[in-house]
């Protein structure tokens, strides 16, 4: 170890925010142990100590002090959090789920978060593994676009760091981060800890040789460094170096520091049950706390000096915990706030997304201008995306294939040559890097236009997707990431396969905190589109397959300014006997067949269906006394249930027959034209169950 402590560190508050982390985990640990002697919310539920990972933490929170910083972290990263501005009472009240903190009792007590409007923040934190890369670098890359296309200085400089496990280097959003840095050359920081366990899995089983660094030490653009962290000159030094790499512009780096695990997993995990006792006593031989305070004292610090630091962070300790006990339970009333946005006068915005003011300037009307130019469904999205990308410099639209080529669809052609490859571009192919750099991208102030490229890909971006919709949620308003992301799906003209012709749209309709829209024409995705790119929640745009391919919903184009409202449904014919309620392009094959029962079927389009029209539907029932509903996406547990359900239950005394669905057996899309056609609704099969029905 040196002779001198590293200049420019102040190590004393490194030290007492050391001692405070394990006193955080001390405290929480023995509460935990006496639970049978203890109040009961007294005891932390899900309880993970930082122990043996702390100093190491701390050191590299004190470099992480830029205003447009910020940091996607994980679940044992609390000593980080204090080192950023996280008060040891909050730090002990989440855990016990108590009111107000990062939460309001809604999340884990290690998924933290921390919004700083003036400094450097914390991404909101999840559950999942690996979950935390993909929008770090989504930040990286929006401190670029900041930097360098909005031309904002206060932005030069910054950068965005990743904290995970050695066991999480194994996961998906691990290796699409980096290969989003180090291929974009990002502003961002890979900090891996080792302790050589992902619970009870060997590094080895991880990582192939069970060293990260020694892996990737050909990889282009990407600094790594590897060290001891148990050791804080080395870690020091080693941090130092490479945070000043990337804050010079000179690419992404990564820190492997090994460290120990001092303790089991998390509290009910007993790692005696797969670690020996020699196994255990050597890592608490390497725990880093005394290597501090050896470094320290009497060098920089006496041993008087130390003795009173532990005393002022005992007392703290102490007094944060009765501060934290003593707060209240959270409000149960409250518990569905926040799922979407509230724009009531005088509710904080979170953080992340379009302020209320930018998005207010951008105006909008639900008045179509006259006589527009009659638009095929793919021209009428490119035509609105080019109009917000000329409005809206915080835009960008990117996907895989959607920059140079213009989009699998050609939705996105000649984009990226009119508005530059910064705000139009190509990404890896990788849907969780998409997402989770959308996610990054919207909590720095943008607005990202994501594109899957077609609905069966969303698959492996799931855990973002998820990530996002809660996010306003769990994060009791603090944080949010809107998005648009468009997603081509459902049957083409003349074609279809279990992969590209995917409709299940009655997933997002599931996921909470998502808008779901589903146009049927172009003038309608002007306008749908548009509110998606205005609002403050995020949105999953369907863009139908056979629309895109056919000129089928094609429509004028209804004006720059065309903004439609979410969950509002068309009424396309009135009608006085029977409603029928679709969407997508099953719109077309339903208006083709009520076309033979004169006035007697009115067919609605319900346009969005999350949220849907319940207004609209129940209306209309109550008028004609019967419902079909007509859908493309598969009949057991699809999108049309809900609505049944609903009927049914809200209209039951206007029913004059039961309520029927008409949608695709259980099976997926078949690929040759025949079978295809035995599978869809088409418009004899829609009139044979209008018929039916208006003859029960």
């Amino acid at each position: 170890m040196a002779d001198t402590p590293l200049a420019g560190f102040d190590w004393r508050r490194i030290a007492y925010l050391a001692l405070a982390s394990r006193a955080l985990d001390d405290a929480e640990e023995a509460t935990n142990r006496n639970r049978a002697s203890v109040p009961k919310d007294h005891v932390v539920l899900y309880q993970f100590s930082s122990r043996g990972h702390d100093v190491a933490q701390c050191i590299l929170g004190s470099l992480i002090t830029g205003r447009h910083d910020a940091a996607g972290a994980y679940y044992r990263n609390r000593p980080l959090l204090l080192s950023l501005g996280l008060t040891l009472e909050d730090a002990l009240g989440s855990p016990l789920g108590r009111a107000g903190g990062f939460s309001d009792g809604r999340d884990i007590g290690v998924v933290c978060n921390l919004p700083n409007p003036d400094g450097p923040i914390v991404l909101p934190m999840s559950g999942d593994v690996g979950s935390q890369y993909t929008p770090a670098a989504g930040w990286a890359q929006a401190i670029t676009y900041h930097r360098d296309t909005l031309k904002d200085a206060t932005w030069k400089g910054a950068l965005g760091v990743a904290l995970g496990g050695d066991a999480s280097v194994a996961t998906n959003g691990f290796w699409s981060a980096l290969t989003m840095a180090t291929t974009l050359t990002l502003p961002m920081l890979f900090y891996i800890e080792d302790n050589d366990l992902g619970i009870s899995v060997k590094g080895e089983m991880q990582t192939p040789g069970g060293n990260i660094a020694a892996n990737l030490a050909s990889f282009a653009n990407l600094l790594v460094k590897d060290g001891d962290g148990t050791d804080p000159h080395e870690t020091a030094t080693l941090l130092a170096e490479a945070v000043a790499h990337v804050r010079a512009g000179a690419g992404p780096a990564l820190v492997h520091l090994t460290l120990p695990r001092l303790s089991s997993h998390s509290g009910p995990d007993n790692q005696k049950g797969y670690r020996s006792d020699e196994e255990i006593a050597a890592d608490q031989k390497r725990d880093p706390l005394p290597r501090l305070r050896k470094y320290l004292v009497p060098k920089l610090l006496s041993t008087a000096d130390w003795s009173a630091l532990e005393v002022e962070v005992a007392r703290d300790v102490e007094r944060a915990q009765k501060g934290a006990r003593a707060r209240p339970v959270p409000d149960a009333s409250g518990i569905a706030a926040y799922v979407h946005a509230d724009d009531t006068p005088g509710t904080p915005q979170a953080f992340g997304g379009l302020t209320r003011g930018e998005r207010a300037a951008l105006g909008g009307t639900p008045v179509a201008a006259e006589e527009g130019e009659l638009l095929r469904f793919a021209e009428a999205v490119r035509r609105t995306l080019r109009h917000e990308l000329a409005v809206n410099p915080k835009v960008v639209v990117f996907g895989e294939d959607v920059g140079r080529k213009g989009g699998v669809h050609l939705v996105t052609e000649g984009l990226q040559k009119q508005f530059g490859a910064d705000r139009v571009f190509d990404t890896s192919l990788s849907e969780e890097g998409i997402i989770g750099r959308a996610s990054g991208l919207a909590i720095s102030g943008l607005m990202p236009v994501a594109e899957i490229q077609f609905r069966k890909y969303a698959d492996p971006a799931t855990e973002q997707l998820n990530n996002t919709g809660t996010m306003r949620w769990r994060t009791a308003n603090r944080f949010a990431a809107p998005m648009v992301v468009r997603m081509p799906g459902g049957f083409g003209k003349d074609v279809g396969d279990p992969w590209h012709s995917l409709s299940d749209e009655v997933r997002f309709a599931h996921a909470y905190g998502w808008q779901v829209v589903m146009p049927s024409n172009s003038a309608d995705a002007v306008g749908l589109l548009r509110a998606a790119m205005r609002s403050p929640n995020p949105t999953i745009f369907f863009e139908h397959r056979s629309l895109l391919m056919t000129g089928d919903g094609s429509a004028r184009y209804p004006g720059d300014d065309y903004v439609l409202p979410l969950g509002t449904a068309r009424t396309i014919r009135a009608g006085s006997d029977l409603t029928l309620v679709t969407w997508g392009a099953m719109v077309h094959r339903c208006a083709e067949a009520v076309e033979r029962f004169g006035e007697r079927v009115e067919l609605i389009d319900l346009r969005t269906i999350a949220p849907w029209d319940r207004t609209a539907v129940l209306a209309s029932v109550e008028k004609t006394g019967r419902c079909l509903i007509v859908h493309e996406d598969n009949l057991t547990a699809g999108f049309g249930a809900e609505i049944a359900s609903v009927v049914a239950d809200e209209a039951f005394w206007h029913l004059d027959a039961p309520v029927k669905r008409l949608a695709p057996r259980d099976i997926p899309m078949p690929y040759h034209p025949v079978l295809l056609e035995a599978v869809l609704p088409d418009a004899e099969r829609i009139a044979a169950g209008i018929e039916a029905l208006l003859l029960a």
